[in-house]
């Protein structure tokens, strides 16, 4: 039996705890690694279980300092005196910081103790969920530079707002993980919006939109406002500032000047429920910005490319159709148009392909138009329908494959039925099954089945030329063609769909 090993499913097994509370646990395993740099500690989540036991169904190492444990906790059981710290934590609901250092092995570590609540609907703070163990590695611990004191001032904010339940914030729906961290670039403003203290980081990154005094004592959300090249997106900056010192947490924000991009994220600091101020991360992007747009030239380069490769086949079918209406002797005329359809088919996939930011088109849309008018050109009446689905396919694999359906539905539609059957109605069909490695299509029709003594293998016809060589050469699959169960003929194709080797 395999032992559960994600935060929900020791939750679930360890504890009554409800859906709402898994997922504010969740979202401050999320968001718990800016604490954790914050406090140079390693912080661990217990949920109280049976017996007075505590379980950790997550831990987070901080990227500060080294790590107070050198092995996973996730999935550990204590209980007794280890546990001691947490039961008063959660029972009293304050954060518990007293006790002597405790050693693991050779390491000392310092415990901490912060009970995490969950604010309801109300807005009023519920019973203790769980307990945050802040435990901290003190074998290199030192005299504190001013960088490290305004990180452990924030830490401690954070750490009460866990404890009454405001943090972490509210998820923003369709938000990136990419948020800035803290040794990217932090910034502590206080209740009135001017910065107390800038890191040295987060000094360069705002030193790269123009602005190269100290930042100390400005107003930040007025600073940004004013270096912004678009004034609606610096104001925009401004207002999140703005929100955060007022209790709220923003989405994250970019902020563009003299070529230059940063990307920031505000918080609210207001430990025991009073605005003290806002916490701003800032992490220079520039070259990440500068990257995507340059993927962005390209994929609008190649959907140009193309575009244009459409057009030109276009252009080629139109000069056949031209030619193929000049022509007196019928088999010229019927090889020129069986030309006409080739280009065509080639040409759907290119017009697909201008139209996705990707190397992949959407296959069924182009499978139905080839049936659709390989069907027009049937000598009877017959109808095409497809079942299944191909879903999206690489170009590499999606441009042989359609000049192979396209050749076995002109087959199936031409050569399967008799000219006189016009009041038979004939039905060819798309069969399609896939899995993850591999493709199986099947073309079937119900009309007269393959002439007697037919061989594929030794057949002169050009379309069934072009389907053996594509289909083992570019597809580096299999054919086979044969009579149908029950009247008719089928052609079975395999195609594998996993990483080709050059």
């Amino acid at each position: 039996m395999v032992k559960p090993s994600t935060l929900r499913e020791l939750v679930e097994e360890h504890t009554g705890l409800g859906p709402a509370d898994i997922d504010h646990l969740q979202r401050l395993a999320g968001d718990w690694q800016l604490i954790s740099d914050l406090s140079f500690a390693d912080l661990l989540l217990w949920v109280p279980a049976e017996n007075g036991a505590y379980v950790c169904v997550a831990q987070v190492r901080p990227t500060t300092a080294p790590t107070a444990y050198q092995d996973d906790q996730v999935g550990k059981i204590a209980g007794g005196a280890e546990v001691a710290h947490l039961e008063v934590a959660r029972t009293q609901g304050r954060i518990w910081r007293e006790g002597d250092p405790v050693w693991y092995g050779d390491t000392p570590a310092r415990h901490e103790a912060v009970p995490v609540r969950r604010r309801g609907p109300d807005g009023e703070a519920g019973d203790v969920i769980a307990v945050v163990g802040r435990d901290t590695n003190l074998s290199t611990a030192r005299t504190p530079s001013q960088l490290e004191l305004n990180y452990l001032t924030t830490a401690d904010d954070l750490a009460q707002m866990i404890a009454d339940g405001t943090f972490p914030p509210p998820r923003v729906d369709g938000e990136t993980t990419s948020a800035p961290r803290v040794g990217d670039g932090l910034v502590r403003l206080d209740a009135t919006g001017k910065v107390t203290y800038a890191s040295p980081n987060a000094q360069s990154a705002i030193r790269r939109l123009g602005f190269s005094a100290s930042l100390v004592g400005e107003d930040l959300a007025a600073l940004f406002n004013r270096l912004s090249d678009d004034p609606l997106e610096g104001s925009e900056v401004a207002a999140r500032i703005l929100a955060a010192l007022r209790g709220d947490a923003p989405p994250r924000k970019e902020v563009e000047a003299r070529t230059a991009t940063v990307l920031t994220r505000a918080l609210p600091l207001m430990p025991a429920g009073v605005p003290i101020g806002a916490l701003v991360l800032a992490r220079d992007i520039t070259e990440v910005k500068r990257r995507d747009r340059a993927l962005i030239t390209k994929d609008a380069t190649i959907r140009e490319i193309h575009h244009r490769v459409k057009n030109n086949l276009q252009t080629v079918a139109a000069l056949l159709r031209l030619q193929a209406r000049r022509v007196t002797v019928p088999e010229a005329r019927a090889a020129l148009e069986e030309s006409v359809r080739r280009v065509a088919s080639i040409a759907l996939v290119h017009e697909t392909l201008s139209m996705s930011a990707d190397e992949v088109v959407e296959f069924d849309g182009i499978v139905d138009r080839v049936a659709q008018a390989a069907a027009e050109v049937a000598a009877s009446h017959v109808r095409t329908r497809r079942e299944g689905s191909f879903g999206i396919l690489p170009a590499e694999i999606a441009t042989p494959l359609v000049m192979v359906l396209n050749e076995l539905l002109l087959n199936a539609v031409e050569h399967g039925f008799d000219p006189g059957d016009g009041d038979t109605e004939g039905e060819v069909v798309v069969r399609v099954e896939r899995d993850k490695k591999d493709l199986r299509v099947v073309v079937a029709d119900n009309g007269r089945g393959l002439p007697e003594g037919f061989n594929p293998m030794s057949s002169k016809r050009l379309g069934l030329q072009i389907i053996r060589t594509l289909t083992t050469g570019e597809l580096r699959g299999t054919i086979e063609l044969r009579d149908r169960e029950g009247g008719g003929a089928e052609a079975v194709l395999f195609v594998p769909l996993a990483k080709r080797e050059r």
